[in-house]
């Protein structure tokens, strides 16, 4: 009786032998283990392999035709099409051949075939050039922001830039080379452990750089554009806040890895970026093409009421900028119809407006 309650049976082992017949013993917390991990990292490359595919849906249907030749739509495409194709391998090497119990704890992949050595390489590949197309676009677009800054200044900015740029690319290149050695040779020739951290270090603070200054430099605009009482919720806005996203949250996943005990947390961080990049651009794109609407409005009201005032005594003020940006109050008397003439300010506001939204749509 005494040794029937010692005896728990969730931590009980069983015999398996390898191909040699040499037995080997696996318990069943290691199986429970092994199990849950495949369970959870497919779910976390599945959510990442739909978002991209719906992005890149979104991203093809939303963006014009025009705009469809532009480096920042190319770049976006291309990442979201690696990112897909990343997180699909990545998928099939959790069903395939190399995620089965007995080649997983006997350690022999006599089994699997040449092309899942090759899909086990082209992820490490695909990681690379998945982080050639995000610093890439990121150089292109702080280049975009700082375009206003003195010229000493800006080349001093790109240079820093695409210095912790290629940091990040050499330690992420070296870990590509080493992996895809280690994958198939089974045998790492270097700590990959290190290199892996230092790779995802250099990323991090990579992204974290690109977005501060993207953000700083916004962010001066946008008090300037305050102190012009200009309250519409514009572009400059938009991409404003989702660089506060694109530096926040994929810095957030990339600190939390070492204390929370997720796996390939650390691989969100790319998926992310990736997602945030053309989101923000479709939703700054969407914001012109809504804006010019508005403005283009009160001048078809106005021709279509002034040709039908004929009739009347006197300009009909009130009624031809109805649906204007003046309210019914500002234009009840003569003497406001002036106020519709633009300030020297607004006028400036403007054309400020138009040079960097030009600039952010090429």
């Amino acid at each position: 009786m005494a040794n029937t309650t010692l005896f728990d049976p969730f931590t009980q082992s069983f015999t398996l032998l390898m191909r040699d017949g040499t037995p080997f013993n696996v318990t069943i917390p290691e199986l429970d283990d092994f199990i849950l991990y495949s369970v959870q990292i497919s779910i976390t490359y599945a959510a990442q392999l739909g978002a991209s595919l719906i992005f890149l849906i979104v991203l093809l249907l939303l963006t014009k035709p025009d705009k469809r030749k532009s480096p920042i739509f190319i770049l976006n495409s291309v990442a979201l099409i690696l990112n897909f194709l990343r997180t699909l391998l990545h998928c099939l090497y959790f069903t395939g051949p190399f995620s089965e119990t007995y080649a997983y704890f006997s350690v022999d992949y006599s089994r699997v075939s040449g092309s899942d050595y090759a899909s086990q390489v082209a992820i490490t590949v695909l990681t690379w050039l998945l982080l050639v197309c995000v610093e890439v676009s990121l150089l292109l677009q702080v280049q975009v922001v700082c375009v206003t800054l003195r010229e000493g200044l800006k080349r001093l900015i790109f240079a820093f830039s695409a210095m912790i740029a290629g940091l990040a690319l050499a330690f992420r290149l070296a870990l590509c080379v080493e992996n895809s050695k280690y994958i198939l040779s089974l045998e790492p020739e270097v700590s990959l452990q290190w290199l892996a951290s230092a790779s995802n270090i250099t990323t991090s603070i990579s992204i974290c750089w690109f977005c501060a200054v993207f953000v700083i430099k916004l962010g001066f605009a946008l008090d300037q554009r305050r102190k012009l009482k200009v309250g519409t919720f514009r572009p400059m806005q938009i991409i404003f806040i989702m660089g506060c996203q694109t530096l926040v949250i994929p810095a957030i996943f990339s600190i939390i890895e070492y204390w929370v005990p997720l796996p390939s947390i650390d691989s969100h961080v790319l998926t992310l970026v990736t997602i945030f990049l053309p989101l923000s651009s479709l939703w700054a794109s969407a914001s012109v093409d809504n804006r010019k609407r508005s403005l283009e409005q009160p001048m078809v009201h106005g021709k279509l009421l002034s040709s039908k005032s004929t009739a009347t005594t006197g300009p009909l003020v009130g009624e031809k900028f109805l649906d204007g940006p003046l309210s019914p109050s500002a234009t009840a008397t003569p003497k406001t119809s002036n106020s519709s003439l633009p300030s020297p300010a607004k006028i400036h506001d403007q054309h400020t407006d138009v040079d960097l939204e030009a600039q952010e749509n090429e």
